[in-house]
């Protein structure tokens, strides 16, 4: 739609106001007319300024219009000048000189060369940047903590009140480290705004209960959320992150504790997540235990806690009906559970009503008697004999047996194949899952202990990282061909449409040689999005600069009298590429430079609040934020 409308703009409202209302002549303001516009804007300005309430910011602006106007006058319509005439036409002339020197006699060829030589150059650099690990492939840019999560977990069947007394102590670790002196000024805290502990229901972790809000008395959560991040006064959420980390690292012996922070971009997982799938669900728990143990014992840096995601250790507890004797006194196998069912979680009884409102009643054991399995199998079951008719009695122990025994957390699939996930994220410091992946899968090649029926997969961010990979490859190779075709169209030549084409691929030249040189890392989601919109850019100039060098050679040869399908001689041919590249090399010049210049704030991530700097006389800027660590990729990409 944005391009659409930038078109329709383009065609027909651009070419009826610049013939209508641009000059080329710079016509000189006079002072008495600039006194008269900027005082009467000035004041009305003031005036709003002093008594407009809300609307100051309007009246700032008109001020600032009115200062502009004269710094346009006295100072920036002078270098406008000389950067247009002196400047410019200076770097022309350079440009020309350069053109005809690279165009003599064979230096074509040496310079083509070179060009794809640097290209292989580039490639096969960041080829080794990446095995060296000297530039990281992430799937999402590393994002700045705005939350810190500590998920907190007993073994299942624990009582609630035991989890909960576990969380308060770990919570008061945690709001000592909050609250200290580094993040407080006076009474106020200017890196967390807020911290919410949770205990039993929805206190699972996303990644691996998806989200489940079922109760979880073994389960805790703490969450401390960040302030905004200009508000936070240069203080690092990441340190804390750490610093949280540490304090909680081997401290409570049989508690599983992990400390993560939120994820930005999609969800995709951990960035190690390995599924076992299998049938068998005993030997899965087995095998991932087994294979957590061996991956522990290669101390591969970068791994920060593995764990699995199912364990056989849920209580349970196994009633045994004996069928033939309940058979016997005439008790179903459904009348025994749910006379247990109804003792524990209760039956509905009726609804009570009140201030228009129901409210169901259930019955139920007292809480003393629930968990009491005497009082569970000495109860009674009432029945009617079906032979005569009469009411009975039995006890439940009468008919079945118990015994404890233990159950898996749960069963999860994947395709309709049992699974097992071996997961865990990344140790602070650390962004680049690939590389730790890939020395997982090195060193798994020595592990002897998995079954034949057994099957590993990587997935999680792997996973989802090679899927968008794939996607915005097609995508990128995709919007290539069609830009070819229209280009045979347009040009109605194969080998124009090579030449904007072979741009393309030369540009690259820049994208990879400066990741390989600045060490920055390659962000698939938004590094692609930055070289799609990088080939649309080039596109762009090579059109400008082709169409206009095709317009010369032919007005070149209508001169000379030369018919179309004859070829120029090379020293008019020459001529003509020299000067179409001197004068297209103004607007692509200012193109590029307009770019660069609009990318580099959002680049280097300065922040202004132009509002507040118009109605408050402050800016509230600051350096860094969400926003860049999103988009700095891509712009330094397209620079």
């Amino acid at each position: 739609m944005v391009l659409g409308s930038s078109l329709f703009v383009a065609i027909f409202f651009n070419s009826v106001l610049v013939s209508r209302l641009m000059t080329t002549e710079d016509r000189e303001m006079p002072l008495r007319k600039i006194v008269r516009i900027t005082g009467i804007v000035s004041a009305i300005g003031l005036l709003i300024i002093l008594f407009g309430g809300s609307l100051r910011g309007l009246g700032s602006v008109m001020v600032i219009t009115a200062i502009l106007l004269w710094a346009y006058r006295l100072f920036l319509r002078n270098w406008a000048h000389r950067f247009q005439y002196n400047v410019l036409p200076r770097w022309e002339r350079g440009y020309e000189r350069t053109l005809r020197w690279a165009l003599a006699k064979r230096r074509p060829y040496y310079i083509a060369l070179t060009t794809f030589v640097l290209l292989i150059i580039a490639f096969m650099g960041f080829g080794w940047s990446v095995g060296s690990q000297r530039t990281k492939v992430e799937f999402f840019p590393d994002n700045i903590p705005n939350q810190v999560i500590v998920y907190i977990e007993y073994p299942e069947g624990t009582d609630i009140k035991k989890t909960n007394a576990i969380t308060k102590e770990i919570e008061q670790r945690v709001y000592a480290i909050i609250n200290s002196e580094a993040y407080m000024n006076g009474d106020h805290n200017f890196l967390v705004e807020s911290a919410v502990s949770q205990v039993g229901e929805g206190a699972g972790n996303p990644f691996t209960d998806g989200g489940s809000m079922a109760e979880m008395p073994h389960r805790g959560k703490i969450t401390a959320t960040m302030r905004e991040f200009k508000y936070r006064e240069g203080a690092d959420s990441g340190e804390l992150l750490r610093q949280v980390q540490e304090s909680l690292k081997d401290i409570y012996p049989g508690v599983a504790i992990s400390v993560e922070k939120d994820v930005a971009g999609p969800p995709v997982g951990y960035p190690i997540n390995i599924e076992l799938e299998g049938e068998d669900y005993t030997e899965l728990i087995n095998t991932a235990e087994d294979m957590r143990n061996f991956i522990n014992s290669r101390n591969i840096p970068g791994i920060d806690e593995i764990k699995i995601d199912v364990n056989k250790s849920k209580p349970a507890m196994l009633v045994k009906v004996d069928r033939k004797k309940a058979g016997e006194l005439g008790v179903a196998t459904g009348q025994i559970g749910d006379q247990l069912r109804n003792s524990i979680f209760g039956a509905k009884a009726g609804i009570y009503k009140e201030a228009g409102e129901d409210y169901d009643i259930y019955v139920r054991f007292r809480d003393q008697d629930r968990f009491n399995t005497s009082a569970l199998f000495n109860q009674r079951i009432t029945f009617r004999d079906a032979s005569s008719g009469q009411i009975r009695e039995v006890p439940v122990s009468a008919v079945a047996t118990h015994s404890n025994s233990t159950g898996f957390s749960a069963i999860k699939h994947r395709d309709t194949r049992r699974v097992v996930t071996v997961y865990s994220a990344l140790a602070p410091g650390y962004t680049d899952a690939n590389a730790i992946v890939g020395k997982i899968q090195n060193e798994m090649k020595d592990f002897r202990r998995l079954p034949q029926d057994i099957r590993i997969d990587y997935t999680g961010q792997i996973e989802e990282q090679q899927k968008q990979m794939n996607f915005l490859m097609t995508a990128f190779f995709a919007g290539l061909g069609l830009i070819f075709f229209i280009l045979i169209f347009q040009f109605n030549s194969f080998s124009k449409s090579a030449i904007i084409m072979l741009a393309i691929s030369l540009s690259l030249i820049g994208v990879f040689g400066g990741m390989v040189l600045t060490g920055s890392p390659f962000v698939i989601m938004m590094t692609m999005m930055g070289i799609i919109a990088l080939a649309g850019i080039v596109v762009n100039n090579g059109v400008v600069l082709l169409d206009y060098t095709q317009l010369l050679i032919d007005r070149r040869k209508e001169r000379l009298g030369l018919g179309e399908a004859v070829l120029l001689p090379m020293d008019y041919f020459t001529e003509e590429v020299v000067k179409a590249g001197k004068s297209r090399l103004r607007p692509v010049l200012l193109t590029a430079i307009t770019t660069i210049l609009g990318l580099i704030p959002l680049a280097i991530g300065l922040n202004i609040n132009f509002i507040t700097l118009m109605s408050e006389f402050y800016a509230h800027s600051y350096m860094g934020g969400h926003n860049v660590i999103l988009w700095r990729p891509r712009c330094w990409t397209e620079i």
